[in-house]
């Protein structure tokens, strides 16, 4: 047989050429090929699912329950997720048209972008933030415009900074409160001025709740809930953080009508529908999981505190984070960059962290540390980077 030789390289999108591979991904591929590791690299609950909620989904598979679901999720799970929103965040969706369940919230954030975006919209990206925003709006053809956020001011979000960068070709706004890596939360204030904003220039929000349930020293204000942006935002959750279900991939998106409609008929061609067994899982999660979420996130709560102190005492300064599991401590007083504090930290006491300029302008000079980590875990490694920063110093 004759083989026909055939170049790969020039065959592949210029869209994907011109996005980079995770900042978050190479770390945690550079720790798991060494023994001993500490990581605190990877945004995973350190908690296993809860029993009721993997017995649940073994249930399903022991009735036989292994077809395809509707295309938007199972009806009782999508009246769940409604009535879910309404206990916790005083948030009123209908479960038949406005609520699609996703293959986790990932997925949601990636249809919420091929719903509403055109070649050269522009998209305003709250900064540092998750790293998949910006490489997403750039596959759609989208064009991604930063909105730093500043250590000196907590990393919270400032009205004026939105309006800052607003020009005639702005479509939307990504936001994600509590924030990832930042740990830092939108207050009811905040929101209500970035609200103004928003609805003076008529755009889109695009807001990423997953971290909604963790947020430990004031209720979660939810973008929906401000005046006048139910009917103009996308709100993204999940299972993952709160219910400890990072590997089920299973989340939710929940719009006005015509933007769910629009997301359902790309769901359709690209997914088809979640998986059924972690569907199953999840209505499990939403009715009968209240005490444990409750005991995680107490448990966050304490190990945020200690890991924060801890820091501080070693001379790191970090702020307090609101919510979320991270925390996003500076590190310009070694002199280092954040990748090179990153890598020389790994490379010499074993403990992963991720730079902080992997999550956009603003995270240089800042290292992302998660505590979902066992408390001995964290107090070794505050042990090791004291270590490291004297090492340093000297």
């Amino acid at each position: 047989m004759t083989l026909i030789k055939t170049e790969h390289e020039p065959k592949l999108s210029q869209g994907v050429k011109r996005i980079q591979p995770s900042g978050i991904r190479r770390f945690f591929d550079l720790a798991s090929s060494m023994d001993n590791i500490i990581s605190l690299g990877v945004g995973e609950p350190d908690f296993t699912t809860p029993w009721n909620i993997r017995e649940a989904s073994i249930h399903s598979l022991e009735r036989g329950f292994t077809a395809y679901t509707a295309n938007a999720g199972l009806m009782e799970l999508r009246e769940a997720i409604s009535d879910y929103l309404h206990r916790r965040f005083t948030l009123s969706y209908n479960p038949e048209s406005e609520i699609i369940v996703t293959v986790g919230a990932s997925e949601g954030i990636d249809l919420a972008l091929r719903a509403i975006i055109d070649p050269g919209d522009e998209v305003l990206i709250v900064e540092p933030c998750f790293v998949a925003y910006a490489p997403l709006v750039s596959l759609m053809g989208g064009l991604p415009v930063s909105v730093p956020v500043k250590g000196d001011n907590q990393f919270e979000l400032q009205a004026s900074d939105v309006a800052d960068k607003i020009t005639e070709r702005t479509k939307a706004i990504m936001l994600s409160f509590p924030n990832n890596p930042t740990g830092a939360v939108l207050s009811e204030r905040a929101l209500k001025d970035v609200a103004k904003v928003v609805i003076e220039h008529d755009l889109i929000v695009i807001s990423d709740e997953i971290y909604a349930e963790l947020s430990y020293d004031t209720p979660h204000a939810s973008v929906p809930n401000a005046t006048g942006m139910r009917e103009r935002t996308i709100l993204i959750s999940g299972f993952s953080k709160a219910f400890a279900m990072t590997g089920w991939r299973v989340g939710y998106i929940t719009a006005p009508e015509p933007y769910a409609s629009a997301m359902l008929k790309i769901h359709q061609y690209a997914m088809m529908c979640a998986s059924t067994m972690a569907q199953y899982a999840a209505l499990e999660a939403l009715t009968n999981t209240q005490d444990e979420m409750e005991e995680m996130i107490v448990s966050y709560r304490q190990r945020r505190n200690y890991f924060v102190k801890s820091l501080r005492e070693i001379g790191l300064s970090c702020h307090m984070p609101g919510g979320a599991f991270y925390v996003f401590p500076s590190i310009e007083n070694t002199g280092l960059s954040s990748e090179a504090f990153a890598e020389k930290l790994l490379m010499s006491q074993k403990v992963a962290v991720v730079p902080g300029h992997v999550f956009g302008a603003g995270g240089e000079g800042y290292i992302r540390c998660s505590y979902a980590a066992s408390m001995k875990q964290l107090e070794e490694a505050v042990d090791r980077m004291d270590h490291f920063l004297k090492v340093n110093d000297n």
